[in-house]
């Protein structure tokens, strides 16, 4: 445990920002656990959860054409995917790059970058229309999570 106590605080955030399930709803209490002001923790909780956004879309689609040419099941799925997306084109030529940044605005569990980066693959929604939209979503989530874990929501609302 003793290289783990040498690591910067200020990187510690960033990893858990990096990484799927925690993301900002995580790095952003964690810089203000580890005593971070405002500003650098959201910077920082940001800068991480953005860390893996295009390696991720360029890997997923990547993986996406790999299973679709190489396994059956997933020929199958990704046919039917495309099928049900085909229907439904002009609600997700509607809502597509909007509903990205919805889904990785709300920080809740199973929303977030890493899903929404999930949705623009399996969608084909463009490339940088996806990343642009995930970092608008990052950004609006960032600071919702950054509102709730400083306090001030509850200091705007508090009675007494």
């Amino acid at each position: 445990m003793g290289f783990l106590q040498e690591i910067p605080p200020a990187i510690w955030v960033v990893i858990t920002g990096a990484a799927p399930v925690f993301e900002l709803r995580g790095a952003i209490p964690l810089a203000w656990q580890l005593g971070f002001d405002p500003l650098p923790a959201f910077i920082l909780a940001v800068l991480g959860n953005l860390l893996p956004i295009i390696p991720l879309l360029l890997l997923l689609q990547i993986v996406r054409e790999f299973l679709e040419k190489r396994v059956p099941v997933f020929q199958s799925f990704f046919a039917w995917l495309d099928r049900r997306t085909y229907k439904r084109s002009d609600r997700v030529k509607k809502y597509g790059v909007f509903g990205l940044i919805i889904l990785t605005a709300i920080p809740l569990p199973t929303t977030g970058a890493w899903t929404a980066s999930l949705a623009a693959v399996l969608f084909k929604l463009p490339f940088w229309s996806s990343f642009f939209a995930i970092l608008t979503g990052v950004i609006i989530a960032g600071i919702l999570v950054l509102l709730i874990t400083f306090g001030f929501i509850s200091n705007l609302f508090w009675v007494g």
